[in-house]
Parts: C-alpha cells; structure tokens; sequence
C-alpha cells in the first residue's frame, strides 16, 4: 500500500515524466504517474516547466545511459531549483553513475513509495536501491490507462532467468517472476472500465509467464483468460522468444478474435556460431522454420524483430551470412541495436570486440534491409481495407492516425472518431506507412 501522508506536500506540484527504453518501463512510467496523482500532482511534458523531472532511465545499451544522464542535465537547464530524479534499471544496475551532479536522488526499481516521497517531501542527495536478485514477486499497483491513448500496457511479468551474454537486464530486473493471473485480471478489468480498446501483455521475458506459479502456467492459459473476459477489443503480445512461440498460441490466434496478429520476436543473429557465443537458446534452422510457419498460416501477420549488429567474434563472412539469413525470411520490420559493452556481462570479456565504425556500418546495412523489408510489406495492403484503432487527429493536416491490427501505422484522411477502430481503405504506401481513406466505424 503506498504511503498517503505525502498528499498535502504534493497537492499542485507540476512532474514531469520522460521514458527510455522498453515496454515495460513504459508500463512503470504509466504506475508513477498514476501514483503521483493520486497525490495531487499535475503531470506535464518533460519539455515544460515543472518542479519535479523523473528520468525513466534504460541501460540496455551505452548510448542509452548517455542518454539517461543528457536528459537529467537538460532538466536541470529548464528549471535549475527543480528536483531531477533518475530511476528506471540505469538507476538500478548504476546508481552511482547515475548520480551526476544534476541529479538529486537515484531511486532503483521496485520502490514506487521512495519514489513517490522523494517527490513529494524535501530531501537530501540520496541513492536507494534495492537487491532485486533475491525478489519473488512483482510489484503491481495497477498503472491504468495513460491520458488520453486508447492502448494501454499491462505488465504480467518481470525480471529475467536467462543470461543472455549480451544481456545486462537479469542484473537490473532480477530473477524471472509472474504476475498471478487474478492480479491481472483486475487490471484488465479497469482498462476495459476506463475505455481502452487495446492492451498490450508485457514483460522482460513474457514468454516465461505462469513458469513460477504454482500450479505451472503458460502464456497462452493467460490469453484465454483475458478472451473469456472479452472486455477489450484488442490483446496484442509485446516481444516473445523464438521457442515460446508455441503451435497452442498460434492456434490461439485463429480462435481468439481479439488477439492481433503481431509477433515480435526477437532474433538477435543470423548465424549459428554467433547464436552460440550470445547464449541463446536456438538455431537459424529453429527460427527459419518458426517464421516460415507463421507466415504460412497467418499471411498478413507483422512478424518483427530485434538484431544486434558488430557483437564480438562476428568476422565479414558471418556478418554477410546473417545479413543474407535475414533477408530470406518473410519478416515485416527489424530493431537493430549496434553491439554495446555492458560491464558484468560475459559478452564484456568475449574476444574479438570490433571497432565502433565497423559495428554502426554494419548496423546501418541491416536498418536499411529493415527499411526495405518494411516497405515491402506495407505495399501489399494497398487497396486493401484494413481495421485501424484511431489514436490521434491532426487538425491542421486534416488527418487521423492509428495502427492496424497487424501493426501497421496508417494515416487516415478526414477526422474519424479517437479511440474507435475504423475500416480503411489504403490508397497509397510511404516508406512503410500506409495512408488510406475512412470508410465505416466497425461495430
């Protein structure tokens, strides 16, 4: 329960809020936020003025702590008395680091109460940070809906068992932990009061969901759970690993109206050798054979995927061998991340760490497959119709904006009706997006 003797030091504090990183830190951002209005807090963007600015820091990568740290110091240049406050798995797994001297407090993951005092209450420079590898549960508090979107996250999982070499996120989220299903079920339940129309299952590692419960669950149990409930017209998973992708889930997908057909699955490589050294827990011919299925049963589902460019050991031949690996399989759009040395992984002591020139051009070749890929996809749906949840309207522009259930981002002429799903007839295709023409609302 958190603390409520806060209130009266809160009520009218102007916070802002700004989020690096994945979808569960986006979820984490929605939970602050939350908490701090109940305290009487106004959340306002991190580029207005405020007396507060909470950095939701990432440190999956180097370039994401920067990051973390330019973003403090420019809340800072906005409002030198404010109080910057960094958290977030920077935070976490650095507080030391993160403590520049713009900062004034570095709060670690999975202490929402110091979080919500160091707001409210005057304080000293402070680091509070917790040991998260020895955390059984998950800490929910029930974020809700962010203000004004018709899609919403809702966390059932937390923290990671698998130690990817790469991988610095078990040291900062912990052991792999689930959110039991009656927790979930409730947060479900006010979204679907609150209006949301989609909402988005996220965890670290997502697909280790109901592993820990007792009795042993799956994700797909979980997925059956939330169609009984039907509330919400949209469930949507967030990233899922190659080897939970199971032939029971793909089945969910053709008897569960409200499951999108959208698969993130992350990759990583193209090369065995390179899988190996990343200590993932799959081959290229598993993978090959996975997303040559899906796209089998599920024609126009959007199958993405994370790659990490340059990791260490990968020469020209097996840069080339990924490249050509990737471009084979029918995928829809690639994240791509320059390899970045996380100290404490066992990828920091590998040989053969390459030059940063050679990794970004590396990282640039595989974006601009991913361009490709994109486009090529997004050009089949032309005059086609698709279903589009409407999240945005633009005015001046005369457009509304939104995304289809396979993932796709359309612009929509017109001014159809915000968090509502449309029927859209799509006349044209840019750089991956599509643009299209409002025909109906769908029932």
């Amino acid at each position: 329960m958190l603390r409520s003797d806060s209130l009266s030091e809160a009520t009218g504090l102007r916070v802002a809020i700004t989020t690096l990183g994945c979808k569960v830190n986006q979820y984490d951002s929605t939970a602050i936020a939350r908490a701090l209005e109940q305290r009487g807090c106004a959340i306002v963007e991190f580029d207005q003025a405020a007396d507060v600015y909470i950095v939701n820091s990432c440190t999956v990568t180097d370039r994401a702590d920067a990051e973390s740290k330019q973003l403090a110091r420019r809340a800072r240049r906005q409002n030198p008395k404010a109080k910057v406050i960094v958290t977030g798995c920077f935070a976490q797994v650095a507080p030391h680091r993160a403590a520049i001297p713009e900062v004034d407090a570095v709060i670690g993951l999975n202490r929402l109460d110091d979080l919500v005092q160091a707001v409210c209450k005057e304080i000293g420079a402070q680091i509070l940070v917790n040991d998260l590898r020895t955390a059984r549960k998950v800490r929910t508090v029930g974020a809700g809906a962010p203000l004004g979107h018709t899609r919403a996250f809702l966390k059932v999982q937390e923290g990671c068992d698998l130690f990817c070499s790469f991988c610095i996120v078990p040291m900062s989220r912990g052991a792999s932990r689930s959110v039991p299903p009656r927790q979930v079920l409730e947060e479900y339940e006010s979204l679907a009061d609150a209006g949301v129309q989609e909402v988005v299952l996220t965890g670290v590692h997502l697909g280790a969901w109901g592993n820990d419960l007792s009795p042993r669950l799956e994700l797909a149990d979980l997925v059956e759970m939330l169609a009984e409930r039907g509330r919400i017209p949209r469930l949507r998973l967030s990233s899922i690993d190659p080897p939970e992708v199971t032939p029971r889930l793909l089945r969910l997908l053709e008897t569960v109206p409200e499951l999108c057909p959208h698969f993130h699955i992350p990759i990583q490589a193209g090369v065995d050798s390179v899988l190996r050294r990343m200590r993932r827990r799959y081959d290229t011919a598993f993978v090959r054979s996975l997303v040559t299925e899906i796209r089998r049963q599920f024609p126009d589902a959007a199958i993405g995927t994370d790659i990490i460019a340059g990791f260490p050991g990968e020469d020209a031949a097996e840069f080339q061998q990924g490249l050509e690996f990737f471009e084979s399989l029918p995928l829809t759009y690639f994240h791509v991340f320059p390899y970045s040395v996380r100290q404490g992984t066992t990828a920091a002591k590998l040989p053969g760490h390459l030059p940063p020139q050679v990794v970004h051009e590396r990282a640039r070749k595989v974006r601009a497959l991913g361009s490709c890929k994109r486009e090529t996809f997004a050009r089949q749906f032309v005059g086609r119709e698709l279903k589009v949840l409407i999240e945005e309207r633009q005015r001046p522009g005369g457009y509304a904006a939104g995304y289809s259930r396979n993932y796709q981002r359309v612009f929509v002429s017109g001014l159809p009706p915000t968090n509502a799903e449309i029927a859209v007839r799509i006349v044209a295709q840019e750089e991956g997006r599509l643009l299209g023409v409002w025909t109906k609302q769908v029932a």
